[in-house]
This record gives C-alpha cells, structure tokens and sequence, in this order.
C-alpha cells in the first residue's frame, strides 16, 4: 500500500496492528465456540481474553525463527497467557484464522468502498440536475453527433455507478464467509457446531465447504468487482479529459491558486487528477490476473496464492477507494463552460440536425435513399464551410418537399431534448 494512493481510513483497516487483532479476534472466537459446547474447560475464554497480547517485533522476532507468521503469532499470544493457553489455536489451523480474518477485512474494505460509491453517486446526481438543459454536442467516434446535455451525459454515468453499487454489494456478501474446518477442511478436530458459532459471532456467514482455505473464487469476484469499478472511473476520466482539451474546452478540472501546470510553461492547466485516476485504473485491472490465477490451487492447498494476496488484495483495496474519493473530488468541484458547449453544437451551421432533415423527407414521401442522398449532398457543403441550414434551405429538390417552417422546425434542438425528463425520472434524479 503506497502512501500517495491510500487513504487514512482503508489504511487503518490493513495497518499490521488491525490484521494480526482480527487473527486475535478469530482464535477468540473458536475458544469461545469451543468452551460453548464443553470440548473446553469452562472460563477458559474469559482468562484468555482478559490476558490476550500481542507485540509486532515480538511476532517478527519469533518469525525468523519458526519461519512462520501464524506460528509466531501463537507463540507471542501464548507468552502473555498462563496454563490456559494450551487451548489457545486448538484443533484449528492457520488458515482457519487466517482466512476467517481476511474475510472481515475484505468486508470492512467494502464497507468503505461502498460509502465512497454512494458519495460519488450522490454529486453526478446533484451535478447531472445542475445540467440538466444545458445543452451539449453528444460525439461518436470523437466526431459531432446529435446534441444532448451536459446532465444527460452524467444521468448515463449515475446509471453505471448504480451498476457498480448493486456489483460490488453481491461481492461483498460472496467474500463475507468464514471457516474453521481444519487441515483439509473435513472438521476431523473440530466441530461443524464451533465454525457456525464462530461465524455468527463475527458477523460472517460459513463456507459451506472449505479445504484448508476458503475457495479463491470468492476472492476473483470481488477483485473483478473492484476492477469494473475502477473501469468505470477511468471512463468518466477520460472523458473530462478530452472535453477539457484546449480546442474544446467545454468543462476543466479546479485549479487552485498557486498550483502548477508544468514546470517549463506556465500557461499549462492539465487534467492531471483525471489522468492519474486513468493510470491507476490500469493497475486495478492488472492485480486481476493473479487473483483469477490463485483460484487454482493443487489439492486441498498451496502456498502460491499467499504471497500474491499479501500484496493485491490491501492494494486493490486502497486503490479503489482512493480513486472513488479523488474522482468524487474532480466531479465536485469541476468547472463546467455552457457557453462554450453552446459553441462546439453550433460550430456546423445546424449539421448536428442532418437527421430531422432526413426524416421529415421520408414522412414527406421520399424514399429513405433519396431523402439520405439529397441531406448527406448539402452535409458535404457543410464539412467544407458552408452553413448547413442554408444550405438546405436553399436546395431546390428539398424545397419541393419541405415548407420554410417544416424545415426550420428540423433544426429547432430541444427536439432532441423532447424525452430528456424520462431519463432523469428513471434514474430518480
């Protein structure tokens, strides 16, 4: 986890301080689940709770030497705890702790997440009503379209992060499972009773079957999750980024005074924060791989999968919630120019409108290919600098079709705009 990308409060829910309490928190649990159904003497767990410690250089010192986390942990617990200790991590493996641990964490982190996505979806909604009628050229293919908003364009990004809130919290319930089953997952010494005990006491629900781990499958799901969403910043990044270029200049990232662009021109205003979302988009998806790759394993366990979550499950993690939080940032305060919108629609002389045109010579009685023919004639005018409104008004084939206000009435824009309100009712904005 790198400082620069992760945020104060995922931080603290993968800080080593919080992991190893909540492999605490678990070996806790099954005592308790054990002592519960007598297979332990009773307050063995209230002696073990009231004396439970742990020290980290304590635990790191005891790794070098039993060369093993788990092991160590044990051992360090195990010195602060009188002869009630010898139950301490009895008749469960590490994975049991482990695996049950990571389970809370995961679910923490998509807490957190989840909270970041409805802060987000909540400003593209207040955003998307500021503009809702302010008009806009929607582009295909980077070219002039038809016209749309400035809020229909963000009403589409509300409906993906909804996508992404309804994906994110099935992946949430997948990963929110625990096991205590032992060596092979069979609960040869330990009973099925103490695992529904110890998940109910955590908030989990239990794996219905488990070999040493829980099934990395779950795992894939969630970091699949987290990489669509970051997918999905990436596309609204992207997209602020080519309407904030300097020939279009239609809406810009906040620039604070004082801030630099550049170290050599100082005119540069760059929309570094969008870019540095793109760039870590790039990462999310890349952890993918490995995480879809540790869902094999050989046999009942492996050891291939840990030293690769060590590192992209906290990662992915703090990335994701660091972008929701920087793009939330960027949406909020972003500058939006009307007028220039208002510009780029009508830098064609009424092109955008080419389709209104064709469509009310088809109702006219053209066939669809006369009617394609006859437009697409004047658009070419256009593209070379003529004014396309004129341009039809002058064509004497379509002025035999069309009135002078049938054919003002094709280039009136809020025809375009006429469903707009559907949109945003669906979407509850």
């Amino acid at each position: 986890m790198i400082d620069r990308y992760t945020t104060r409060e995922m931080r603290a829910i993968w800080d080593p301080q919080n992991k190893t309490q909540r492999w605490l928190d678990v070996e806790i649990a099954v005592c308790e689940g054990l002592e519960h159904y007598g297979f332990i003497p009773a307050g063995t767990t209230q002696a073990i709770r009231a004396k439970a410690a742990f020290d980290l250089d304590r635990i790191a010192e005891l790794e070098r030497e039993t060369r093993h986390d788990v092991m160590a942990f044990v051992k360090n617990v195990q010195e602060h705890l009188g002869e009630e200790g010898r139950f301490l991590h009895y008749g469960i493996t590490s994975y049991d702790v482990v695996d049950t641990a990571l389970s809370l964490l995961l679910r923490e982190s998509a807490d957190l997440i989840l909270q970041r996505v409805d802060a987000l979806r909540e400003v593209i909604r207040r955003r998307a009503r500021e503009h809702k009628e302010t008009l806009q050229i929607g582009r295909t293919h980077g070219i002039h379209a038809e016209p749309i908003t400035f809020g229909f364009k963000l009403a589409g990004w509300l409906d993906e992060m909804n996508h992404n809130a309804a994906r994110l919290q099935q992946a949430r319930e997948m990963i929110a499972v625990g096991k205590v089953s032992g060596a092979v997952g069979t609960h040869a010494n330990i009973d099925p009773r103490v695992e529904e005990y110890v998940c109910q006491k955590l908030g989990l629900g239990v794996a219905p079957v488990s070999t040493q781990i829980i099934s990395r499958d779950r795992h894939a799901q969630f970091l699949m999750m987290l990489a669509i969403l970051a997918a999905s910043l990436e596309r609204f990044a992207t997209e602020i980024r080519n309407l904030q270029r300097t020939e279009i200049l239609e809406v810009q990232e906040y620039f604070a005074e004082g801030q630099k662009g550049s170290s050599a021109m100082p005119h540069k205003r760059n929309p570094w924060n969008c870019e540095t979302v793109s760039g870590l988009a790039r990462v999310v998806r890349g952890n993918v791989i490995p995480m879809l790759e540790s869902v094999t394993t050989w046999h009942e366990r492996d050891l291939a999968n840990s030293s690769v979550e060590r590192i992209i499950l906290p990662d992915t993690c703090a990335l994701a919630d660091w972008m929701l939080v920087k793009f939330t940032d960027i949406l909020d305060r972003l500058i939006v120019y009307p007028e220039n919108m208002r510009r780029n629609l009508e830098k064609m002389g009424g092109l955008v409108c080419s389709e209104q045109v064709m469509l009310a010579l088809i109702a006219a009685g053209m066939s669809r290919e006369e009617a394609y023919t006859a437009v697409q004639r004047n658009a070419a005018k256009a593209w070379s600098g003529e004014n396309f409104q004129r341009a039809i008004e002058h064509d004497p084939v379509i002025r035999e079709r069309l009135t002078p206000e049938e054919i003002a009435h094709c280039f009136d824009i809020q025809r375009h705009l006429k469903h707009l309100s559907h949109t945003f009712e669906k979407l509850e904005i």
